[in-house]
This record gives structure tokens, sequence and C-alpha cells, in this order.
């Protein structure tokens, strides 16, 4: 009986790993036979988990959608990386998911082993994003795409350029981007035969296409890198250069990678080169670094600042002179 409870279990987080099984393939990794498999998806159905069969030359068993939640098997680097997730969602960029993640957050802990709990607690420290005035983007996006990407399924969906044109595009996804308060998918364009970065904030409307294709290596292998070399190469509305009147490894200790290009040119001082569609944003962040700047360009970033700087001064009590 306990072989068999142990297999169930096993057979089960099998499923929730992926969309979809044929009955060889699970017999295989379980080492047990297609007799033996079908008996195990029958239980599994008895307990209340949806599971549907799909036709075909070998038959396919996938994890359905149920009227409640099953029960989710997690090994502990998933619950590590699912509860830092959570415990950071709350300054995320991803619209009206801050509570929602609080309220899972706390029913994981409640039953995270004391030894996963500590891990959570120094990782959470580490990664907690800074709080700004990002663009969101939508929730159910996110999980559509993540899914796409999982299951090797194109995309379609309407996309707003920088200069607010839009056209239906159609999407190899292959990795999903966080970057500097902003959502980045990284796709191969099927009309255009390249690859493409799309901001999701912008991205509308977006469907599975029903059409699976298979795996590319995204450029320079490293879909991060591949993210900020655009960003550095002219991605952005607004494109700022600054001097930066403290040493270069301090001001790179405050620059999250990506985020932009830090040049020495004394042991007091460096160039910082960063980008930003949003110019208010932009002026945010390089008052963040804490050091004494002058603005080269654009010259709207000055613009920008002083608008900062004085509504800092009011809220301060201070006359600004």
């Amino acid at each position: 009986m306990l072989e068999s409870s142990a297999r169930l279990l096993a057979l089960l987080g099998l499923m929730q790993s992926r969309r979809d099984w044929t009955g060889p393939e699970l017999a295989e990794r379980l080492g047990v036979t297609d007799r033996t498999i079908r008996k195990d998806v029958d239980r599994l159905r008895l307990l209340g988990y949806p599971v549907d069969a799909v036709r075909g030359p070998h038959g396919r068993y996938r994890l359905g959608v149920g009227a409640s939640l099953p029960p989710l098997l997690l090994d502990e680097d998933e619950a590590v990386a699912i509860a830092v997730g959570l415990r950071t969602a709350a300054w995320s960029a991803v619209a009206g998911i801050e509570e929602t993640s609080l309220r899972a957050l706390v029913k994981l802990e409640q039953v995270l082993p004391a030894h996963l709990r500590a891990r959570v607690r120094a990782v959470g420290a580490t990664a907690m994003p800074s709080p700004g005035g990002g663009p969101t983007v939508d929730a159910q996006h996110l999980a559509l795409l993540g899914a796409a990407r999982r299951d090797g399924e194109r995309v379609r969906f309407t996309y707003r350029r920088r200069d607010g044109d839009t056209a239906r595009r159609e999407v190899e996804p292959h990795a999903l981007v966080a970057l500097s308060r902003r959502w980045y998918l990284v796709g191969w364009d099927v009309a255009r035969d390249g690859w493409r970065t799309f901001r999701i904030d912008r991205i509308a409307d977006p469907v599975a296409a029903g059409v699976r294709f298979a795996p590319r290596e995204v450029p320079g292998g490293d879909p991060v890198a591949f993210v900020a070399k655009g960003r550095r190469a002219g991605a952005n509305r607004y494109e700022a250069r600054v001097t930066v009147y403290a040493p270069a490894d301090v001001v790179r200790s405050r620059v999250p990678g990506g985020w932009g290009v830090v040049t020495p040119i004394d042991e007091a001082s460096c160039e910082l080169r960063t980008g930003d569609d949003d110019l208010g944003w932009l002026a945010q962040r390089i008052a963040t670094l804490g050091a004494e700047i002058d603005v080269h360009e654009p010259p709207e970033l000055r613009e920008r600042l002083a608008e900062l700087g004085g509504r800092l001064l009011r809220a301060s009590g201070a006359r600004g002179t």
C-alpha cells in the first residue's frame, strides 16, 4: 500500500510538471506497465483530480481544470522559489497582485518546514526589488505568456509600439525577463523572421495560437543580456548620459544589472549611460544614486530633475532660492 501511494504521488508530481504525457512515457518514468498507469489515473480521478485523456497514437494524459484547486506537489527548490516570488510580489510591476500574494504566502509559509522558511527569509531579504513608478502588466497576460513558453506554443497579440502604432503579431515565446521594473517577452517573430523583444505592458489581447514550435537558442544564450543589449542599443525613448561624482565601483553597486553602463573617468567619478521610455522614472532612478551629477543628455532630463527636486524641497518644508 505504501509503494502504491508513493507511486501515486510521483505520478501526480509528473503530471503537474508538464502539460501532457503519453502512457508509455509515464510508465517508463515510474518503472511500471501501461496498465498500472491506467489504474493509477483512475485512482487520481476518484480522489478528485481532473485527469483528461487525449486521444492519439499512444494516448495522452493531461491534468485538466477542475472545480477547485487540487493540492500541489513541490520539491524544496520550487517551494522556496514560489515563496520568494510571493514575498516580493507586493513590490512588483504586476497589477493587482499585492494582497493576493500576501494571502498565498501566509498559506504557504504555514506548511513550510523550519529550514525552508529560513531559506525563504534569507533569499527574500536580498531579492526585494525597490518600489517605483514603472508601468504594470496584467497578471493574466504574464501567466498566459509563461504557459505558452513552457508548452512551446505560439501566441498572438496586439502590440503597441513606442510611437503609438499597433499591429497584430505572432510570436514563439522563449523567455520572460524582468529588468529595471519592466517585464519583457523575448521571442521569435514569425512574420518578421527574427528575434524581437516586447514590453509586456504594451501587449494587448494575447491568445494561444494552437501552433507548436521547436525551441531555439536566444542570441548569446542569455535572455537577460539580450534584453539589456537591446535597451543599450537605443530601444528606449530617452537615452541619458550623466557624470556621477562617485567611484565607478560604488555606482555599479547602486545600479542593478542591465540598468545601465558605468565607465570610470577617474578615481572619484564615472560616466553612466542608461535609458527608459518614461522620463519621470528615469529621473527618479538617477536621483537615487546618492551622489552629485552632471546631466549631459537629454536636455529634458534636467527639467524633470528640477521638478523632482522642487517637490522634494516642498515635502521637506525647506524653501527654494
